[in-house]
């Protein structure tokens, strides 16, 4: 039924360090960046095209590709919103997201040279997966895994 996860998205008050987290420091590239004045024409999306007459050139959202056909989606913060939970997994909804890489050494090793900080060191998960933490400049965690030849998600685990 299903090919992949298309993307994530977030909203963030903090574009333009997003941006160049992902792209940068993690090497995801921007492949689309649309801006409101695409709604000017749309008396469909009148919230929109009301965004699209006070800013055209404002951003409604970004995404960066991880890799071919996956995403990371980005949206400006919106009027009204609340303010991020500090506290992580403190809500029901959104915890984390994962990216599998061939070389969890290596990569940890390109990351650091590249300025960037772990909130893990590396090791292996309940699933015998290898994995160490991370997060975005808006404090999304995320996992960098890399799979073993036990890894239940490889092999399969239901107990």
């Amino acid at each position: 039924m299903f090919n992949n996860v298309m993307h994530i998205a977030f909203f963030t008050d903090k574009m333009d360090e997003m941006i160049d987290f992902y792209t940068n420091k993690l090497g995801c590239k921007v492949k689309v960046c649309v801006k409101y004045k695409q709604y000017l024409n749309r008396d469909d999306r009148p919230q929109m095209q009301a965004m699209a007459l006070k800013d055209p050139e404002a951003i409604f959202n970004v995404y960066m590709e991880i890799c071919e056909g996956q995403y990371i989606e980005l949206f400006p913060k919106q009027e009204g919103m609340l303010e991020r939970d500090t506290i992580w997994n403190s809500r029901l909804g959104y915890s984390h997201f994962a990216l599998t890489v061939d070389d969890i050494y290596k990569t940890r090793e390109e990351l650091a040279a590249k300025g960037c900080e772990f909130d893990t060191d590396i090791s292996i998960g309940p699933s015998q997966t290898y994995q160490m933490w991370m997060q975005d400049p808006d404090g999304n965690k995320f996992e960098i895994m890399q799979y073993t030849d036990k890894s239940y998600q490889i092999t399969g685990h239901l107990d």
